[in-house]
């Protein structure tokens, strides 16, 4: 019998690519597996495409049924973790897909989520210096933001190694609709995507205070786009060099030193962009690097899966950690493709 695993929030976009994901660990076991309207379907009828759980029958969210587990993962729409996480014991690890416990400032929290902070557990990124320690020697991680990631791995780096400049920071994200959840939304219909790119929550969006707090910008113009496509995310972030003569090759060095052991992230050959279609299906994020010829702005590019590294597999590559498992166990580092 492998470790114990109990998924709340089972019916929806990042709860079901978490099944699939546990569904091909070769340490874990999906015990548990709960939702709020689809309870008391079988997953199949839910995840059509989840064969290897079809028959598990979706239980209403109760924590006691998910203390039983030695792993609960919540992926719950955001401000509904936290109750539930406060009803399980200390002693089993829990990663929260959700945003309840990603913001240090409960100030930020209140401004961006409208409703009371339910304190910071340790931030699941774990390719951030130092983080991965803390992850491995935690029993409460938040998983990061979709967005959060894109822009983070992109740009962190290059702050940590002062050659961009951290108040003057743009970016502009396409994300898939899966981002959206799965409730049924009349922009998300398809005959509203198709064909369509539309920005949204333009100045306000809720991943701002999570990348400041996570890269250490301090100027963040953030702008996300809708894009017809069911996910990915393409996060185009450019930052002022900090000092004369920073080139290409300068950030392409930053990025190569502080990603070159890692498993998940890729920086790609020169002049090899990012695009999302490459990284479906996996727990991988691809970069790329230049400086704008025009403006001397650095450029860097970062695609992923969104329901992958922006959410169920960087879930999954915490509780690794936490479980002292391997950390690219059941991860699947190559996409798919067409």
């Amino acid at each position: 019998m492998g470790v114990r695993v109990a998924v709340a929030g089972a019916s929806g976009y990042a709860g079901g690519e978490l099944l699939r994901l546990i569904a091909a660990h070769p340490q874990l076991e999906l015990v548990t597996a709960t939702a709020h309207r689809q309870a008391g379907q079988r997953l199949a009828q839910v995840h059509p495409h989840l064969r290897s759980h079809g028959d598990v029958v979706l239980a209403a969210t109760d924590p006691a049924a998910l203390a039983e587990a030695d792993l609960v993962c919540l992926a719950l729409p955001h401000g509904q973790s936290a109750a539930i996480a406060a009803a399980l014991p200390p002693t089993v690890p829990v990663v929260d897909l959700g945003a309840d416990h990603r913001l240090r400032d409960g100030d930020a929290w209140s401004r961006y989520y409208g409703s009371v902070h339910a304190g910071a557990w340790t931030y699941g990124l774990p390719e951030l210096p130092g983080q991965r320690t803390l992850v491995a020697s935690s029993t409460r991680v938040a998983a990061t933001g979709c967005y959060a990631v894109a822009t983070s791995l992109a740009l962190a780096p290059l702050l940590a190694a002062g050659i961009a400049e951290p108040d003057d920071v743009v970016v502009v994200a396409a994300s898939g609709t899966s981002g959206a959840g799965r409730e049924a939304k009349p922009h998300l219909l398809a005959s509203e995507v198709a064909g369509d790119l539309a920005p949204y929550k333009v100045g306000t969006h809720q991943h701002v205070p999570e990348i400041k707090q996570a890269t250490g910008a301090r100027g963040l113009s953030f702008t996300p786009v809708l894009a017809p496509m069911p996910r990915g995310i393409l996060a185009t972030v450019t930052a002022r060099p900090a000092y004369a003569g920073i080139s290409a090759g300068h950030a392409r060095d930053v990025l190569a030193t502080a990603y070159g052991d890692e498993p998940f992230v890729h920086l790609l050959p020169e002049d090899t962009w990012p695009h999302t279609a490459a990284t479906l299906g996996s727990n991988s994020c691809h970069l790329q690097a230049t400086v704008d010829r025009d403006s001397g702005r650095l450029i860097i590019t970062s695609a992923l899966d969104n329901l992958g590294k922006g959410a169920a597999g960087q879930a999954l590559q915490c509780a690794n950690l936490m479980l002292g498992l391997d950390e690219i166990a059941g991860l699947p580092i190559d996409g798919t493709s067409p």
